[in-house]
């Protein structure tokens, strides 16, 4: 299998003092391109710089997560879009909401997400529109109302680390947005309903990550004595993901990794 970790947060302190053993036990596991989740002011530069020390093998993302939303300035946003003018740059964001935490403030939260997919709507004034890597969380109606003023003027977009119910999914999906489903799937206590959701999802729709180093599955065995998640535990996540959607798991991760490589516009391996 060749897969793709389309959210990883490999510039995570908890990766500097074994970073290219993480990477090469993803590779030896079959990921063979992951997307290096830029998600604040200080850690989207350190993402470009590690997709560029790891050409055709790491691409980044660009942007701020809700919880530093409060240090999205003008100043800020200058930065985000000079990042976002490099080709191994591939998509705006992590942006969105989430009232779940609410570590910054609601409406600054507001404020930096519509900032942001403005930035997503200017880059497709020069050249073909980034797509939108998303984040939600105990927000849905702000976070639909929010895109819904821009409709008509984005590019793909992604809601990555989908957690949600029923009906929120399949509002993403009448949207033509797609879905990132991570290793919530495997918590038995918060993302069982998950297991059945998953069977909704177009396969053109679908993509997996590992939201590493956060969300260790925790059908893993045997059990690691860490909880820090890695990227080599994408095909695990295939597996259960595959079972759930009564598909052959092969089948489940050519589906992934071809959805993924449109999406983001990947080169080959």
């Amino acid at each position: 299998m060749q897969l793709i970790d389309i959210g990883a947060n490999l510039t995570h302190d908890s990766f500097d003092h074994d970073r290219d053993a993480v990477l090469q036990r993803a590779r030896a596991a079959g990921v063979v391109q992951m997307v290096v989740t830029g998600a604040s002011r200080e850690h989207s530069p350190k993402a470009l710089a590690l997709a560029q020390a790891h050409p055709r093998e790491l691409f980044a993302t660009a942007g701020v997560h809700p919880h530093h939303a409060s240090e999205y300035t003008a100043e800020c946003d200058a930065e985000m879009r000079a990042l976002l003018a490099h080709d191994e740059v591939v998509a705006v964001g992590e942006c969105g909401l989430d009232y779940f935490r609410d570590f910054s403030p609601r409406p600054a939260q507001r404020r930096a997400f519509e900032m942001q997919l403005q930035i997503a709507v200017d880059t497709g004034k020069a050249r073909a529109a980034k797509p939108l890597f998303l984040h939600q969380r105990d927000a849905h109606d702000d976070f639909v109302a929010i895109m819904k003023n821009f409709e008509g003027r984005l590019g793909p977009a992604v809601v990555h680390c989908f957690t949600g119910t029923r009906e929120e999914l399949f509002a993403c999906l009448d949207r033509d947005w797609h879905i990132g489903i991570t290793g919530w799937l495997c918590d038995e206590r918060r993302g069982q309903h998950l297991r059945e959701l998953v069977k909704s999802i177009p396969a053109n729709r679908l993509m997996i990550e590992t939201d590493a180093p956060y969300l260790l599955p925790r059908t893993v065995r045997p059990a690691p004595s860490h909880r820090r998640n890695e990227p080599m535990y994408l095909a695990h996540i295939v597996e259960e993901l595959a079972r759930d959607r009564g598909e052959d798991v092969e089948v489940t991760a050519a589906n992934a990794t071809a959805t993924a490589r449109a999406f983001f516009g990947l080169p080959a391996a």
